[in-house]
């Protein structure tokens, strides 16, 4: 993108961050995998999770070198161009990724397509990263994926890292079970993100705000151009009334690229109320028109006012995909929409005690949970088990956890690296707040106290990262099988 320079953090990608972890495999697994020839589903996992893992590092260099899309494209070559042959909606932004490919999916699906769906990070297992129509691929089937992804991979010159492998594989899924779209998450910014090699239908930026400031910039502006760097030629974009300065970095790249830009509410009207009904207590209902949709008091399927904008996003990228000759008629786009559900995000996982998880994980989306549970989960008290990882803005994240938790457990997820000290966390909660809080040396521990602590009305929430959820969903589901 013209004008934007690269913003450097502490750590160079290159050339062996994969040492960060040590393999499990041996040395005759080790070869056999550089050739694609995995003996079974799991050593093939132990492969994946043993590449360099972006999501999982401290910081990295976000720069035009590490992350050349050349990388992307050079494999995409070797496994014949497979995202060429799927149509695609990308989608991008800070906040409200998931929700917003989530109602697109529904809606498609529910007009009788067969809808491909790829989103990060995953939470238990990491085929729930790539599914058609909700539903992942076999282990037999994610093992064959697998082999040809690595085959190809060992024909390049350097070693792709997990999420390069893992959009690969998604490409090559999608095209061979020959899906009618397929509904793209950005893993990190947009520019750079290795997702964008392809050229969508419709490009989607959710809201901005500050994340990943240490790679992406240290102010919305920065991160908003990051984030526009999906925007393509010809290729409609949508955002939904950013902040001033956002929407003049939208226009502006937008006006380079040659995208024609929609800002919903503003060039596509748009309407929203809270409201309360015996049927569906506590929600959000939303209008929509264009020149070819009319959509009168929707209720938003995703608890919080915030959803509101993110349907909105949703339901203009539809009216979009209808121009471009998707057939979705306004009562099947309304029963799909109703029908959305997104995992880690306000879901109750457990009952007696209740046990809520959010995968929010930076101020304002943690900001926007509390508000969320205040306002659709009655508890007459809040234990907070909180843990997050050091390179996010842990002050202003502690400040919005003070306001919905009466109590807060301080931990960390397994295995991750990125994880900050629970006892760096409580130090920093404890000069800020006057609240009960303590630390616990794993999540496992966490849930112990809280169980113990807690009342029939009462609700534990598990919020800070998606890792903490992903680890909460499997012991809790350990629990339940047990």
């Amino acid at each position: 993108m013209r004008g934007s320079a690269p913003v450097r953090a502490e750590e160079p990608l290159e050339p062996k961050l994969a040492e960060h972890r040590t393999s499990e495999l041996s040395r005759s697994e080790q070869t056999k995998a550089r050739r694609g020839d995995f003996s079974d589903y799991s050593v093939a996992l132990k492969w994946l999770h043993e590449r360099v893992d972006l999501e999982r590092l401290h910081t990295v260099q976000y720069s035009d070198e590490p992350f050349k899309l050349d990388r992307m494209r050079q494999l995409l070559e070797v496994l014949g161009n497979p995202h060429e042959q799927v149509k695609c909606v990308h989608v991008a932004g800070t906040n409200g990724k998931g929700s917003t490919v989530a109602m697109v999916s529904a809606m498609l699906q529910a007009c009788g397509y067969a809808v491909g769906q790829y989103v990060s990070p995953h939470l238990v297992d990491v085929r729930e990263r790539v599914t058609i129509n909700g539903a992942m691929p076999s282990e037999a089937d994610f093992l064959d994926l697998m082999r040809r992804v690595a085959k190809a991979a060992g024909k390049l010159p350097f070693e792709p890292t997990f999420f390069e492998l893992m959009t690969a594989l998604s490409f090559v899924h999608f095209a061979e079970q020959a899906v009618d779209i397929a509904v793209v998450e950005v893993g990190l910014g947009g520019r750079l993100d290795c997702t964008n090699v392809i050229t969508p239908l419709v490009a989607i930026v959710t809201s901005i705000d500050l994340d990943h400031t240490r790679i992406l910039g240290k102010d919305v502006k920065s991160i908003a151009r990051e984030k526009a760097g999906i925007f393509k030629a010809g290729v409609p974009a949508l955002a939904f009334e950013p902040q001033p300065e956002v929407e003049a970095v939208f226009r502006e790249v937008a006006a380079q690229v040659g995208a024609p830009l929609m800002i919903v509410n503003k060039d596509i009207e748009f309407s929203s109320r809270f409201c309360t009904t015996p049927d569906l207590g506590a929600h959000t209902r939303v209008c929509f028109y264009t020149r070819t949709t009319r959509l009168e008091h929707l209720p938003v399927p995703l608890p919080g006012e915030h959803q509101a904008a993110n349907c909105g996003l949703a339901l203009a990228a539809i009216d979009v995909l209808k121009s471009a000759g998707f057939a979705c008629p306004d009562d099947k786009v309304s029963l799909g929409l109703m029908a959305t559900r997104v995992r880690g995000r306000m879901e109750v996982i457990a009952e007696r005690p209740r046990v809520l998880v959010d995968g929010a994980h930076n101020p304002a989306s943690v900001g926007t949970l509390m508000r969320c549970v205040g306002a659709h989960v009655p508890y007459d008290s809040m234990v907070c088990i909180f843990g997050c990882c050091r390179d996010k803005d842990m002050a202003g994240l502690l400040d919005k956890v003070h306001l919905g938790a009466d109590k807060v457990i301080f931990t960390r997820a397994a295995g991750t690296p990125r994880a900050a000290d629970p006892n760096e966390l409580q130090r920093m909660f404890a000069e800020r707040s006057g609240k009960m809080s303590q630390v616990a040396r794993s999540l496992s521990e966490a849930l112990e106290v809280a169980m113990r602590a807690v009342g029939r009305e009462d609700l534990i929430c598990v919020t800070g990262s998606f890792y903490l959820v992903g680890e909460a969903m499997r012991l809790l589901g350990q629990r339940r099988t047990a």
